[in-house]
């Protein structure tokens, strides 16, 4: 039998499940979702057994197109930066706290009290959704949960520890554990400082493994099936591309534009972020937390489908009649704009269509990865992934903001794609990288989406409360 490798992708609103073949093509693809519960204002959390029953639906749909075919490995990829507490054996404690929750916004001033030195070596922004400032909020808050918990898990690892019980369930890989705040990236180990500020026993830290290092095997109903350690979802999607020069805009729930090759050096509260890959190196992050999460609020806002949006900001001339849109509806991590940052539309009129409307949102989350862009620097063409990018009013728009060509990888989730060639990897399954680009979209002279740019620019900078720091080193917000 033909062997494939499945790679699942535990995104923050729906797991994602890939089969590859040998020479590296998607022969079968199945996704489930589940909901984000907010319970409170400003929180992001969601059951673990519901990624663990999100995998065990998609793969259920997965296993009659894999008949006659074994599978050879299975690997991981996650939605970074949650904090998943479990007991000895894995078991999930409470629910997990996601990357867009800011509960622990206050909590932050720990981080930014540290030693300027200290501080440095984090080499990160400070944000509220990482995993070290949700611990410091959880032992303040609920110390009792904390003090039953043997580890802190990141998404993907919880979902692990439940598919191989019989394998060590505390451990996580280098990818996921430099997003937590916790990593001293010069040491590429654990921050002793910063765990302290955390206010937890070092040994909730889970074991850092190599992401294709074998852990077990799981009973599944396509056979029992090698699982590797995983790692986080966007150094998978760039081992899914290819990537290893230029730049890559992820553009999913939330957006990134990544430059691999990054050298690790102090730096105090920086505004890109800079994490280990899933092999031996490092790569640099502009994050947003709105991309596609704000085009899904303005369908349901403006009652229609992902398809109606984009064809109806297709059909509108660039600038969508003076309308704009900034797309922070959960405020953003600080260098595009800050925890304190809205959502709006402005530029209003009696006159102003629902096109018009979508035209604008579609241009503010581009025009915010474009941002995005500026601050992590880099030149040339961009690889394009995930589902956001699928619309060609997505893709143009983008060139047209980036003046580069873009070139859209068609993959339904590269960081599912990238975690079966981690399988592969650890498994020794030979796969080949398969890139199935199209031809490059050019970008093209727009001077009216210049003029928007530069509007777009200066509301965002003028318009919503910034977060900066005041004398002694705490946050605050000023206008």
């Amino acid at each position: 039998m033909s062997a494939v490798l499945l790679g699942a992708d535990v995104g923050t609103s729906g797991l994602k499940l890939v089969a590859l073949d040998g020479s590296g093509a998607v022969v079968a693809e199945a996704e489930a979702g589940y909901d984000v519960g907010r319970p409170h204002p400003g929180w992001a959390q969601t059951d673990p057994a519901a990624w663990r029953a999100a995998f065990d639906d998609a793969l259920a749909r997965l296993a009659p197109l894999l008949a006659g075919r074994r599978v050879a490995g299975l690997g991981l990829s996650g939605q970074m930066h949650g904090t998943v507490l479990v007991d000895a054996a894995g078991v999930p404690l409470g629910p997990a706290v996601l990357w867009p929750d800011g509960r622990a916004a206050a909590e932050v001033d720990r981080w930014r009290a540290l030693p300027d030195g200290a501080r440095a070596r984090l080499a990160n922004p400070l944000v509220p959704g990482m995993t070290g400032p949700v611990l410091a909020w959880l032992a303040t808050h609920e110390p009792a949960l904390v003090g039953r918990a043997a580890a802190v898990l990141l998404p993907k690892d919880a979902v692990r520890a439940t598919l191989v019980p019989d394998a060590d369930p505390l451990v996580t890989d280098r990818s996921d554990a430099s997003a937590t705040l916790l990593w001293d990236v010069v040491a590429d180990a654990w921050s002793v400082p910063a765990v302290e500020a955390a206010g937890v026993d070092p040994r909730l830290l889970p074991a850092v493994r190599p992401s294709a290092e074998l852990v077990g095997t799981a009973a599944l109903p396509v056979g029992e099936v090698p699982v590797v350690v995983g790692g986080a979802d966007t150094p998978l999607a760039l081992l899914a591309a290819g990537t290893r020069t230029g730049r890559q805009v992820n553009l999913g729930t939330g957006a990134q534009v990544l430059r691999p090759g990054w050298t690790p050096a102090p730096a105090d509260d920086p505004p890109v972020h800079g994490y280990a890959d899933v092999e031996d190196g490092w790569y640099a992050m502009a994050a947003l937390q709105n991309g596609g999460l704000a085009w899904s609020w303005v369908c349901g806002v403006l009652g229609l489908t992902a398809a109606e949006l984009f064809d109806a900001a297709a059909a509108v001339p660039p600038g969508a009649g003076g309308v704009l849109f900034r797309p922070f509806l959960t405020g953003e991590r600080g260098g595009v704009a800050g925890p304190g940052d809205r959502g709006a539309w402005t530029g209003l009129s009696a006159g102003t269509t629902r096109a018009e409307l979508a035209r604008a949102a579609v241009e503010g989350v581009v025009l915010a990865v474009g941002a995005a862009a500026e601050l992590l620097g880099g030149e040339g063409p961009v690889v394009l992934t995930g589902g956001g990018g699928r619309p060609a009013v997505v893709r143009q728009l983008l060139a047209d903001v980036l003046a580069v060509p873009v070139r859209y990888l068609p993959l339904r989730s590269a960081s599912a794609v990238g975690a079966a060639l981690l399988a592969a990897r650890g498994t020794g399954v030979p796969v080949a990288r398969r890139q199935e680009a199209g031809r490059p979209v050019e970008p093209r002279a727009a001077p009216e989406l210049a003029a928007v740019r530069d509007r777009w620019m200066a509301e965002r900078a003028t318009s919503a409360p910034r977060w900066t720091e005041r004398e002694g080193g705490a946050a605050a917000p000023t206008t």
